[in-house]
Formats: structure tokens, C-alpha cells, sequence
């Protein structure tokens, strides 16, 4: 009898070291600088045996120490798909309890996270077909990781996506979304972002499954998470195509979203304006309806608002919505645009973001004269012929300062700011060129203009460039000089005075 009970306390022993050596490196791996000596350790070979422990608990708390060591880097995730666990884990996802499901699940979702290969090694190893499995299970904490899980293969490219959307996922992500737990609506919302992403194709198959009817009316919902993943979906559907979009805009997202632009949550915010860019930049009826709902006003002040990144889907909205006509154009000058995106092109500090304001001014002001003219009152003008000739100013940056101002030049006819932009120091040829052919145009029809033109010394400066005969140049001078008397041509012209000093000096020695 003894001799059985002392056996029998060596097995409870071994029981009790197995679940204390588990649970301790699940704790040890919550913590960085552990992970590296629990690899050099070889915790992983320890930990497989484990996953098909025959006690319930071994096998969550391995399954959870290990999702924890490959969400730490893609080395360890490696050491995951080497150590050939990945098969353990898709065997026990369809046979386990709910809480291994949600462990395995975990590990499926670390690995699959890193990097396109190790996701693709999850999709080898058959855990798609279970992981759609799990998000028919009553649990939702089960529905949940494996949502989570799905959303990081479908985000890393178009094929992986395709292959969540071919093993059926999306149809019942569509009902997670329709589930009453907050944290199960948000995880089947970003998943369908995740595969909507990546191209018309799966947007479609997203719209096909009914989505977009489930997560408009969540635009309202107070949670902000939740409110994060749902703009986020929506505005890529939208991006990728005209019928997109419109599927979008009909299901009645505006004028709710524009509050979303005003929401606590940064997030929000952010990907409710990128929703909105999408919107804008594909039609002018499109345009147009965010106009009618109040849009231009809620993106100017969004961009007051907002600064860095997240200013940048304000301002690009603005552009898109102001590049397809006069009108809409002029609804964002009336809106007090101008000085918000000026404002971004003085103060932000990325390339990018000013490339983007400037891009959108010119966009506002290559219609007409007025919308020139709004710009330049502005001093629009001035701010973006620095922009161009700065010395840290990327490619990009000064090919969007060239162009807009090209864009602006063009319509411009108020002969004071012609006259002031051409007396910016350092105006660089190319745009000397653009700036001499309007006031070549404006200057002949422009009696008060010609005279302000001689007075401000902008007539002086137009003698003083070098201007050979033959050039474009030469052609926009002679008809600006063809506007005066002679007379005025030579007295601006350089080396004038000189040669008046010479005839004095000639009849001083005459006489």
C-alpha cells in the first residue's frame, strides 16, 4: 500500500513540476529581457511535448507561453514553424476545449503577424480550414482570435487575403460583425478591412458578403475602437473603385461620419477623414454630395484641428474635392480653406505632408482668376517658391511647388501679385518664365496696371534679366515692353544711366 502511494506521488509530483515549469515560462515570456535566455534555454523543444499533454491546462499554458515567445520577433515565430508546431496546434484547434482554441489560435495569429512567409507557413501547415471552424463556435472569445488570427494573414498581401476570403471566412466575419460583443465586432471589422485592402477584387467579395450594410450604422456607435475599425473598412472598400464607393455613399454614411471628425479618439478621426478622401477622389458627384453634407467645412476645420500624419487625408480631401470644378473649388475657398492647407505647407515638417498642401492648392487655384486670386491674397504664392528652391525640399516636394504654381500662375490676372511675384528673390527661371507670359497677357488690356507696373520697379526688373533673342523669354519681355514708349524701355533698361553719362561727358570735351 505504501509502496503504491509512494509511486503514485511520484506521478503528482511530475504533474505539479510540468504545471509549475509551464505556467512560470508563460509568465517569464510577458517580460522582454527573459526572452532571450529562455531561447538560448531551448524552451521551445521543451514546450511541444506539452501542447499534447494530457492535462487541459499544460496544453493552454504551453500554447500560451509559446504564442507569447513568437509574438516577441519573427526569429522566435521562426523557431515556432521549425519546431513543427504549427500542425500540433491546427490538430488540437478542431478537438480541444474552448480555451486551448483560444490559445492555438494566439500562436496561429504571433506567427502569421511577422512577415508575409511565416503567414504562409501558417496557410501550409492547414490551419485556415480551422480557423473558419472557430468562428462558428458559440464561444466568442474562440470567434474573436481566430478573427484576429485570419485579419494578420489576409493583411500582409492580395494572395494571402485570397486564400482567407477562398477557405469562407468572410461571410462569417460578416456575423462577427453582427455579434452583440463589442471586442468580437471590432476584431471582424479590422479582418475585413484586411482583406478589403488589397484590391477591387476582395473589396467585392467584402461588399458581396453584405458587410458594408452591417457597418455603416456603426459609424455612431460610442465606442471608439470599434468606430476606428469600421471607418478604417469602409474607406478601403471605397478607394479602389467608383461602384465601391457609391455602395459606400448608399448606405447612408454621410452626413454621420463628419461627426466622426470631431470624435475624442485620434484614431477616429483619422480614419474617418481617409474615408472620406476616398470618397472624394473618384467623381465629382461624389464630390459634390460631401459638399452637400456639409463635408468641406468638417475637413477644413479636421486639418485646423489636426496635425502630422493625421492631417494628411484632410488635405488630400480637400484637393480632390477642389480639382474637379470651379464651383466645388470655390466651395472650399468659402469655407476658409486656403489658410489651413497654407498653413500645413509653413508648419509641417514632413516632405510629404507639405507635397500634399501644395498639391491642393494648386488644385484650388487652376480654375479661374478668382480662385488665383484667393490664393495669392493668401501669399500662397511667395510661400511655395521658397518651398521650391529650398535646399532640403525633396524631388517630389519641388515638382508639386512647380506644378501648383504653374496651376496659379496661369489664371492669375490681379497685376500686383504678378508684379510682387516676380520680384521674389531667387524666383527660378522656370517659373520667371511663366510669371513674364501672364503679365505678357494681363499687362496690354491693364492701363492702371501698366503704371503700378513701372512705379513698383517690377518694369525695372523685367530689363534687368537676361533675355536672349530667340527664347520664349525674349518673346513674353518684347510684348511686355511693346505696352510702354520707347522712351520708359531705354531709361529701365540696364547701362541706360551710363550712357547718358558718356553724351555728357562727350559734350563736356566738345565744348
Amino acid at each position: 500500500m505504501t509502496s503504491s502511494r509512494a509511486v503514485l506521488q511520484v506521478f503528482e509530483k511530475y504533474q505539479k513540476d510540468r504545471v509549475t515549469f509551464v505556467q512560470t515560462v508563460a509568465e517569464l515570456a510577458t517580460r522582454p529581457q527573459n526572452i532571450e535566455v529562455l531561447q538560448q534555454a531551448g524552451v521551445m523543444s521543451l514546450l511541444r511535448p506539452l501542447l499534447l499533454d494530457n492535462v487541459p491546462s499544460i496544453q493552454q499554458s504551453a500554447a500560451l507561453a509559446l504564442g507569447r515567445l513568437a509574438n516577441y520577433n519573427d526569429e522566435l515565430a521562426e523557431a515556432v514553424v521549425n519546431n513543427e508546431i504549427l500542425p500540433q496546434l491546427v490538430y488540437s484547434l478542431s478537438e480541444q476545449n474552448r480555451f486551448y482554441k483560444k490559445a492555438a489560435a494566439f500562436v496561429l495569429r504571433a506567427v502569421a503577424k511577422h512577415s508575409p512567409p511565416l503567414a504562409q507557413a501558417v496557410v501550409d501547415s492547414g490551419a485556415l480550414d480551422s480557423l473558419v471552424a472557430c468562428l462558428e463556435e458559440f464561444d466568442p472569445g474562440v470567434k474573436e482570435s481566430a478573427a484576429w488570427a485570419l485579419g494578420y494573414i489576409a493583411g500582409h498581401n492580395a494572395e494571402l487575403a485570397g486564400t482567407v476570403v477562398d477557405a469562407g471566412a468572410v461571410a462569417l466575419l460578416v456575423l462577427c460583425v453582427q455579434e452583440p460583443e463589442l471586442s468580437l465586432k471590432r476584431i471582424g471589422a479590422s479582418a475585413l478591412s484586411d482583406i478589403a485592402k488589397h484590391s477591387p477584387e476582395l473589396a467585392q467579395a467584402v461588399v458581396d458578403a453584405g458587410a458594408v450594410a452591417y457597418l455603416a450604422p456603426l459609424i455612431v456607435n460610442p465606442d471608439g475602437k470599434l468606430k476606428r475599425q469600421v471607418c478604417s473598412c469602409l474607406g478601403q472598400i471605397a478607394k479602389h473603385s467608383v461602384d465601391l464607393a457609391e455602395v459606400v455613399v448608399e448606405a447612408e454614411i454621410f452626413p454621420k461620419i463628419l461627426t466622426c471628425l470631431k470624435d475624442v479618439d485620434g484614431y477616429v478621426r483619422k480614419h474617418a477623414a481617409t474615408c472620406i478622401r476616398e470618397v472624394a477622389k473618384h467623381t465629382p458627384e461624389l464630390a459634390q454630395l460631401i459638399v452637400s453634407n456639409g463635408g468641406v467645412g468638417a475637413l477644413v476645420d479636421y486639418v485646423v484641428e489636426s496635425e502630422g500624419n493625421n492631417r494628411l487625408p484632410g488635405i488630400m480631401a480637400l484637393g480632390y474635392i477642389a480639382a474637379f470644378s470651379e464651383t466645388l473649388a470655390l466651395s472650399v475657398i468659402a469655407s476658409k480653406g486656403v489658410v489651413p492647407l497654407y498653413t500645413a505647407l509653413v508648419e509641417e515638417p514632413e516632405d510629404h505632408i507639405k507635397s500634399a498642401s501644395a498639391w491642393s492648392l494648386g488644385q484650388i487655384g487652376r480654375h479661374s482668376p478668382d480662385h488665383a486670386k484667393a490664393l495669392a491674397d493668401a501669399g500662397v504664392l511667395p510661400k511655395l517658391v521658397t518651398t521650391l528652391i529650398a535646399m532640403e525640399s525633396s524631388d517630389d516636394l519641388k515638382t508639386k511647388c512647380k506644378r501648383s504654381l504653374k496651376f496659379i500662375v496661369e489664371k492669375l490676372t490681379d497685376m500686383k501679385a504678378l508684379d510682387k511675384l516676380l520680384q521674389e528673390k531667387n524666383l527660378p527661371e522656370g517659373i520667371v518664365k511663366y510669371v513674364l507670359q501672364q503679365i505678357a497677357k494681363v499687362l496690354p488690356n491693364d492701363a492702371a496696371g501698366r503704371h503700378d507696373f513701372v512705379t513698383s520697379g517690377g518694369f525695372a526688373k523685367v530689363q534687368q534679366l537676361d533675355h536672349q533673342s530667340g527664347t520664349k523669354l525674349r518673346e513674353h519681355v518684347d510684348v511686355i515692353n511693346s505696352c510702354y514708349p520707347e522712351e520708359i524701355v531705354k531709361y529701365y533698361s540696364p547701362g541706360y544711366s551710363a550712357s547718358l553719362l558718356e553724351k555728357l561727358d562727350a559734350m563736356a570735351v566738345q565744348s
